[in-house]
């Protein structure tokens, strides 16, 4: 039998999906899209696998130093993780 999640914040469902989040720094934007999280339905609320989160921050710090050291972008640098 499946467990079903609820969230945290507002005590909606919780389900496994496939996210896109953006982040901007100094004129250069980074998107980050096929990301695994849990979403909840009712309010948004993303929840990362423990340790999810700080992987996360450490691919955007990453591309944003390659996009500004190396000059790699016109203003967005775009990565799907499949």
């Amino acid at each position: 039998m499946m467990k079903i999640k609820k969230c945290s914040e507002c005590g909606g469902f919780v389900e496994e999906k496939y996210i896109t989040q953006k982040f901007e720094r100094e004129g250069v934007k980074v998107k980050l899209s096929g990301i695994k999280a849990e979403v909840c339905s009712k309010c948004g609320e993303i929840y990362f696998q423990p340790g999810g989160a700080q992987l996360v921050v450490s691919a955007v710090n990453s591309l944003f130093e390659l996009a500004v050291r190396e000059k790699q972008h016109k203003g967005t640098v775009a990565v799907s993780v499949g």
